[in-house]
């Protein structure tokens, strides 16, 4: 049996874009069947009251209309071409690799590569939401309106860890979507999925919002959240960055992945909500980056695993909450006096009753904000009022500025496992798991794999770690030198530039 996937469903690499996939679903909306139909009219008539099956006429008034939405939303939505400069492979001499060193034979070799995905304009001036993972690594963007028009777009801000980005095209009185309320989507109610599934601009499918709230661990970020909108309205790759609206027309997500065993939708498919999408916008258009707010906390779903599992450690009977498991010292649910073995029931007001819930709230808010926390203790209700605080642990709006250094290394990071820093005789590290063009990692020839053990002689155990450090500006104004060690070999390096 394959294992299922989780699919982006926003990119086709490859010398260009790729189109010609067409397909029709066909959705009975009653779920009745009539015994008796009047011939010629195709209408349903009702029967005797005293019959078993009792069937009433169809009413077109009290079904869902479509084609308002429809015929709004698609001039709102664009296709976006993307051209990527990708790198090829060298010929790695085996002798200077077994010694860590990064030579090899030849001149990497490059290509040019286009990609296809989805956007929406947002506000008339021209501002576009999409996926990052449409965006990123992009070298020009062209845009595509409804109407015919091409622009070419810059890149406004990015945010890794939701997916979502903001673009920007020059111009006026464009058509654009208001922005809708995700958290007032029923269960069951109708939606449009609007995008350039396989280059097929302006494409529209339909389907129901079958779940709120899902967690898929499918972003590949430390700090990801989740809380996606499942529906089952056709969604392909290229739709990626493209509208999910409801029957009034409104946004109220960013179609993101599908799930599938072939790559392509068989049924399911997730969309960001517009309450993080709107936070994450305002957050790029004013700072540039996202103010990024943490409770300080990790917790767990207290669900019907979770009590087979605890809930006699934990004398814990009853579905629902999220049980705190670790509190952060010195973080803003300790500070509040929130404690390890909390229960949360309520945040602002809103019943939690899944872990993806938490941090959907929590990604609306900026640090400084404050939140109302209930929580149990010992069988007692308890109220608390926390105060939401960024990585370096600041109330302060955080900008593009204290960012500086961590984009100077140019890489991308993760934790490194306990069991590889276990092994390498080290308390934790940063590893590198990618290198950017230009950053100080790529001039001081730090290959990925790299384990980062210091920054200018302070020791880092953690991506979190760094990040703080970093904006803390404890490390003065740049990097100046990177410790670590290799794990395929074993070979401790340090890597300095003078300039």
């Amino acid at each position: 049996m394959n294992k299922q996937a989780i699919t982006i469903v926003g990119t086709l690499l490859g010398a260009a874009l790729v189109g010609g996939i067409t397909a029709s679903i066909v959705v009975d909306k009653h779920n009745t069947q009539p015994s008796a139909i009047e011939v010629g009219t195709g209408s349903l008539v009702e029967q005797n009251s005293s019959s078993l099956n009792h069937f009433t006429s169809y009413a077109k008034e009290k079904y869902p209309d479509l084609t308002y939405a429809a015929e709004n939303a698609v001039q709102a939505v664009v296709n976006i071409e993307v051209t990527k400069t990708i790198q090829g492979q060298t010929t790695i001499d085996p002798f200077f690799q077994f010694f860590g060193i990064p030579q090899g034979y030849g001149a990497p070799s490059t290509r040019e590569a286009k990609a296809g995905g989805s956007g929406v304009l947002i506000t008339a001036d021209g501002y576009i939401v999409t996926n990052n993972h449409v965006v990123e690594s992009a070298n020009t963007l062209k845009v595509k309106l409804y109407d015919g028009r091409s622009f070419e777009a810059k890149i406004i801000g990015t945010d890794p860890t939701t997916d979502v980005a903001l673009l920007k095209i020059e111009g006026t009185e464009f058509p654009f979507l208001k922005f809708g309320s995700s958290d007032a989507l029923r269960l069951g109610e109708w939606v449009l999925a609007i995008g350039s599934p396989f280059d097929l601009q302006s494409t529209i499918t339909a389907g129901i919002v079958s779940a709120k709230a899902r967690n898929l661990g499918a972003i590949p970020s430390q700090y990801s959240i989740e809380s996606f909108i499942q529906t089952d309205a056709a969604v392909n790759p290229g739709n990626s960055g493209g509208a999910l609206v409801n029957t009034a027309g409104e946004l109220v997500g960013i179609n993101t992945l599908i799930q599938s065993q072939t790559g392509s939708y068989i049924g399911y498919s997730f969309a960001v909500p517009s309450s993080i999408v709107q936070k994450v916008v305002v957050d790029l258009k004013e700072y540039g980056i996202v103010q990024r707010a943490l409770l300080g906390i990790s917790y767990q779903e207290i669900n019907a695993e979770f009590l087979e599992a605890y809930g006699k450690e934990y004398g814990i009977s009853e579905i629902g909450g999220a049980y705190v498991a670790e509190v952060q010292e010195s973080g803003a649910a300790a500070d509040a006096g929130i404690r390890k073995g909390d229960i949360i029931t309520e945040i602002d007001g809103t019943a939690i009753g899944a872990k993806a819930r938490i941090g959907e709230i929590i990604a609306t808010k900026r640090p400084g904000e404050k939140v109302k926390i209930s929580i149990k203790r010992e069988g007692q209700v308890k109220h608390f009022e926390v105060t939401l605080r960024n990585k370096a642990g600041k109330t302060d709006p955080v900008s593009k500025q204290d960012l500086a250094s961590l984009q100077s290394l140019g890489g991308a990071f993760e934790d490194v496992s306990r069991r590889t820093a276990q092994n390498l005789g080290i308390r934790g590290g940063v590893k590198v798991t990618q290198v950017h063009e230009g950053g100080f990692l790529d001039k001081a020839r730090v290959r990925p794999g790299f384990v980062i053990t210091h920054l200018n002689e302070v020791a880092v155990g953690s991506v979190e770690e760094m990040e703080s450090l970093l904006q803390s500006g404890k490390m003065g104004e740049k990097i100046t030198s990177v410790d670590g060690i290799y794990p395929s070999t074993g070979r401790s390096a340090s890597y300095s530039l003078v300039e």
